[in-house]
């Protein structure tokens, strides 16, 4: 059998390569060099040391759009974390019409985030049909703010993000459970624990891998948290900007023939350290849990 040439594997991985450093590692350096600038279309660049990320420290934008992802991170971790698991557990189950309910619930998935969040802005408008319904029922005599007043725009743009995240986390559980063997239910079941028990002691502890992922997943997309506000905002950012976010804040400073590059370059980097540091949690969790298991 003819073996292959050194470079063979080489020229396979060239491809892949080339693309990270073109559209990955590349930018991510010209991002980083310049937020050590005072760059501006059509301008020469300026460099101004450290300059910008002292801005960042005292912005009062930056921090409303920090509170605003950092509320999204709080509220839709444990959400997306636990009810997709409690979803996954009611689909699991082998019964006539459950792919049908498996298919609905992922639904949502698959839908543009654009055209849900149209919708959804639609639905919660002073003349959508939640606030119709509610007059209607009497329980308010005029239609509520839901898409003016600050906190609630953030909690429909919070609730639009867990309803559609849910089927894909539920995908990601269901593969989790399949791995659970029926013989601890069934120890346990013999054992005298009830539905709840086994739920915390065996079902939770079984699928603890997957929840650590979940979580960090949600946390790193709700730092990063866009198209949902900025449609339901209407690319305002709400009342006095309060509901921006750190994208929507990275897109206003940089944009335009007057936008601050380099103020928007130091956002990002900043917005890419604040990911971080979910990623380095489960990282020491990991290692913690490595170091607890006796060789």
């Amino acid at each position: 059998m003819r073996s292959h040439r050194w470079f063979t594997p080489w020229l396979l991985l060239a491809p892949a390569v080339i693309w990270v450093l073109v559209f990955s590692l590349w930018p991510f350096l010209n991002t980083v060099v310049l937020s050590f600038t005072d760059a501006r279309p059509l301008q020469p660049v300026k460099s101004v040391g450290f300059a910008q990320y002292e801005r960042l420290l005292t912005d009062e934008q930056f921090r409303y759009a920090l509170i605003t992802c950092l509320i999204y991170v709080i509220v839709c971790v444990p959400l997306l974390t636990v009810l997709p698991l409690l979803l996954a557990l009611l689909v699991e189950k082998n019964i006539p019409g459950i792919a049908l309910f498996r298919t609905t619930y992922y639904f949502p998935v698959i839908a543009s985030v654009v055209v849900v969040a149209l919708i959804w802005g639609w639905l919660f408008d002073s003349r959508g049909i939640i606030n119709e319904g509610l007059q209607w029922m009497g329980v308010t005599d005029h239609p509520v703010a839901f898409l003016v007043d600050r906190w609630w725009m953030l909690a429909v743009s919070i609730l639009l993000t867990v309803w559609k995240g849910l089927g894909y986390y539920m995908v990601v559980y269901l593969a989790a459970l399949g791995n659970v063997g029926k013989d601890l239910h069934e120890a346990a079941m013999l054992d005298g624990a009830g539905s709840f028990r086994r739920f915390v002691s065996v079902t939770i502890p079984s699928v603890r891998g997957a929840m650590l992922l979940i979580s960090v997943l949600v946390a790193v997309s709700a730092m990063r948290v866009f198209t949902e506000l900025d449609v339901l905002s209407n690319g305002t950012g709400g009342p006095g900007g309060y509901n921006m976010s750190i994208v929507m804040l990275i897109r206003q400073v940089g944009s335009g023939l007057s936008g601050n590059l380099g103020y928007a370059a130091a956002i990002s980097v900043a917005l890419f350290l604040l990911t971080l540091i979910p990623l380095v949690a489960i990282a020491l969790m990991n290692r913690e849990k490595k170091a607890k298991v006796p060789a």
